[in-house]
């Protein structure tokens, strides 16, 4: 796994051993990047479910302000950070050891133009992270939700305050966006 363009280009990033953390598949990870590009400069993003940084910091390479990374696993938190200081962007991460829905209801340092959600796959996780977002105020306006999933899990139609615009399918995985509605 590399970080695949901009300051950080061809990085190669550490992974979590075991079967528990699924990185994004470089091409899926690419067509992401690829949909949301003239969205990142200037943005902070949010990494929930971090697992090994990768979105995070291929968003920090192609422009982003910074980024949040948030895990419940001392592991993950562990690889993030070494995968941050190795392509040099620690004073653009905040690295936390935290559950998902204690991160999204507590105090918040920024508002983010991205969130990437890519939970575990058979869990609820994902769908609840989604609910607990439609309750929170920490995406901007016209800010973008990315959620992987598997391609067969359905995922809400109806969020509060967004727009469910695309869907990709790439296999097993799907990816899912969201946007921000401006009013």
């Amino acid at each position: 796994m590399r970080v695949i363009t901009g300051s950080a280009k061809g990085t190669r990033l550490q992974t979590l051993d075991g079967l528990e953390t699924r990185p994004t598949a470089e091409k899926v990870k690419e067509a992401v990047f690829s949909s949301i590009q003239f969205d990142l400069e200037g943005r902070y993003v949010l990494d929930l479910f971090a697992g090994s940084g990768q979105m995070g910091i291929e968003a920090i390479s192609r422009g982003a302000a910074g980024a949040t990374f948030v895990d419940s696993s001392r592991d993950a938190v562990r690889v993030v950070t070494a995968n941050v200081k190795k392509c040099r962007m620690e004073e653009q991460s905040e690295i936390l050891l935290r559950d998902y829905r204690a991160f999204l209801l507590g105090p918040h340092t920024h508002t983010y133009g991205v969130v990437f959600l890519d939970p575990p796959y058979g869990t609820p996780q994902l769908k609840r992270a989604l609910r607990t977002l439609e309750t929170v105020d920490i995406v901007a306006k016209c800010g973008i939700i990315v959620c992987e999933s598997e391609k067969d899990e359905v995922l809400p139609d109806d969020l509060k305050g967004y727009t469910k615009t695309k869907e990709y399918f790439y296999g097993r995985p799907k990816i899912t966006l969201y946007v921000k509605n401006a009013d």
